[in-house]
């Protein structure tokens, strides 16, 4: 290491100001922060010396996706089996999915920190660390077959459209990696759903054995076709996005994220509370052998509602900032999430759209809960 420092160091001249490629200054920054740690300082005014910083923190959530994707690259390759009638060992499993999956994160941090990298050098910023979570959240809530280009495009319009527009990390108001599967969703529906999406090869009719269904519990459940046990939702053994199918693997995650504090364990419960308790009411009044009735722990394991509720909820540039506004965001979150599931066939997975709306009201909810405060404190006041 100490010698890449040094090199970085000799040609740190050339892209400084007034050096002869200090027009590729940001670029330059940009690799230089994810080699190193930073050697700036605050030099005046009031600060919090801490450990943390962005880079760290995208790391740890990283690392906390990767139970996610290890399994979803697995369970790709254990659905391709089930579909074709083969027999892998847990290896060749694992690589099949791998050789699937790996293009699709492939193509979203190259799209993505391309146009990250363009964005910093035209405006003259930093590049932003970002993106390193988005260009892995994509990948992992997208089916497995998807044509890159329309995973290519996706991203783009969630880059451009979602961040960039708004000034950057930080300034966006919806989460950049659900804006991308909404504009997949929306502009390429038949790729997006149906049985055939969310198994390799199924859409090829690759010698697919007889009987074998690609879908979804979620479309099960809608069309009153029996769905899988609540086992094998929990472990994810079941067909759908590449990261959504494990609760089991997001919880390993969720655990990691609450210990190092880097998300909200008040988001994250208040999500499942909102759903369950909305799930319990719908059971109450449902009639019987309907949709509504569902058992409302099922829709904790279907679909994207935990992986949704553990990282794209928690995002905290997108959601409540305040500790009371938490709770209500959560529980709004998981109640739309399961009222749009139910009632509205158009949009089986109710997630994306839920927390995209109470995305758009977070800062409404910041701002009641803030002027609440301030409306107990004046009625408190003693005036002399």
């Amino acid at each position: 290491m100490k010698a890449i420092r040094k090199l970085v160091d000799n040609i740190k001249p050339t892209f400084s100001k007034g050096g002869r490629l200090s027009f590729l200054h940001s670029s330059f920054d940009a690799f230089e922060t994810f080699l190193f740690v930073p050697d700036t300082v605050t030099r005046k005014g009031a600060h919090i010396r801490d450990s943390i910083d962005l880079k760290r923190t995208m790391t740890i959530v990283i690392i906390a996706l990767m139970p996610a994707l290890l399994f979803g690259m697995w369970n790709v390759g254990y659905q391709h089996n089930l579909s074709v009638g083969s027999e892998m060992d847990l290896w060749q499993t694992f690589m099949y999915g791998f050789w699937r999956v790996i293009p699709l994160v492939i193509v979203s941090y190259v799209v993505g920190l391309g146009i990250e990298f363009a964005s910093a050098q035209i405006r003259g910023h930093e590049v932003n660390e970002g993106y390193l979570v988005t260009g892995m959240l994509i990948p992992l809530i997208m089916p497995v077959d998807m044509p890159l280009w329309m995973l290519a495009l996706s991203v783009v319009f969630a880059v451009i459209v979602g961040k960039e527009v708004f000034g950057g990390t930080g300034m966006n108001i919806w989460n950049p990696a659900l804006l991308a599967r909404a504009f997949a969703f929306f502009a390429y529906p038949s790729h997006m759903s149906g049985d055939k999406v969310w198994v390799t090869g199924l859409s090829k009719g690759e010698g697919i054995v007889d009987g074998f269904s690609g879908a979804t519990p979620l479309a099960n459940a809608q069309a009153g076709l029996e769905i899988p046990d609540f086992t094998d939702m929990f472990l994810g053994t079941i067909p759908g996005s590449v990261g959504e199918t494990s609760a089991l693997a997001i919880l390993a995650g969720a655990a990691l994220l609450i210990f190092t504090g880097i998300a909200s364990w008040k988001i994250i419960i208040s999500v499942f509370a909102g759903g369950l308790i909305t799930g319990l009411f719908l059971n109450l009044v449902a009639p019987p052998d309907s949709y509504l009735a569902l058992p409302a722990y099922y829709h904790m394991v279907m679909g994207g509602f935990a992986f949704g509720a553990v990282f794209m909820a928690t995002d905290p540039v997108t959601g409540s900032q305040t500790e009371r506004g938490k709770w209500i965001y959560g529980l709004l979150i998981g109640f739309f999430a399961v009222v749009i599931r139910v009632f509205n066939p158009g949009y089986p997975e109710g997630m994306m759209l839920a927390i995209l709306l109470m995305n758009t009201f977070a800062p409404l909810i910041d701002y009641t809960v803030v002027q609440a405060g301030i409306k107990r404190r004046m009625r408190r006041a003693v005036i002399k």
